[in-house]
């Protein structure tokens, strides 16, 4: 259950998007169409995979006084090989997503999992955060690509689906990055409040029986 926790944390609970809110910038930026924010998300997670799988492996040996700037050394390597691999052989997608994929090397969600967790944490346990922080970026950055190219652009992957006359050019600026992100997270805090509101009334039958137990059994007490 632990591990499933681990793993489940960055996907839903710990979230790095909708309730942690860090690294907003580049998904804010890339999120105008399915293909950039898919493609932005696998360079993330295979970044934050491999970073946290070394660092993991290294912790014991790395100076504390160092380590930040061993763990950059180490998040710039792996950013490097995402840049030349895509620049080879999907030229348009690191074209697409610009200064966005170098700046991965300081994003907030790679430096703070490696700094917390892959830095006091065995392997087993690294790669299931490092994936499940992967996920939890990658589904979030997909739902806003699907809903900002969907409305603005008026298609799905390229494909053309709404017509010209029907589209919300809205979505395609920064602003509308800004509208569809801030409603899904009121969509996210309002579900974690209904589900929190759902446990606590089924905590509170519990204690009153809990209460009505204690008195019962008082009750012939008194009574001597």
């Amino acid at each position: 259950m632990n591990n499933l926790k681990i793993f489940t944390n960055g996907i839903v609970k710990e979230n790095p998007l909708l309730v942690l809110s860090i690294g907003l910038c580049s998904s804010l930026a890339v999120t105008t169409s399915v293909f950039n924010g898919l493609g932005m998300g696998v360079a993330m997670t295979f970044v934050l995979l491999m970073s946290e799988v070394i660092i993991s492996l290294c912790r014991k040996i790395i100076p504390s006084a160092i380590r930040l700037p061993c763990f950059i050394i180490v998040i710039a390597a792996f950013t490097t090989i995402v840049q030349l691999v895509l620049a080879a052989f999907l030229p348009a997608l690191s074209d697409s997503l610009g200064v966005f994929l170098p700046l991965i090397v300081v994003n907030c969600i790679i430096m703070g999992r490696v700094e917390s967790f892959a830095s006091k944490n065995s392997l087993g346990k690294v790669i299931l955060d490092s994936f499940g922080m992967g996920i939890g970026y990658t589904w979030v950055l997909v739902a806003i690509s699907i809903i900002r190219e969907l409305l603005g652009a008026g298609s799905f992957f390229g494909i053309e689906i709404i017509p010209e006359a029907y589209r919300l050019s809205l979505f395609t600026s920064a602003p509308g990055g800004f509208i569809v992100f801030g409603l899904m997270i009121a969509l996210t805090e309002g579900i974690s409040g209904a589900v929190a509101k759902s446990k606590a009334k089924k905590v509170e039958p519990v204690k009153a029986d809990e209460a009505d137990t204690e008195t019962t059994v008082e009750t012939p007490k008194e009574a001597e």
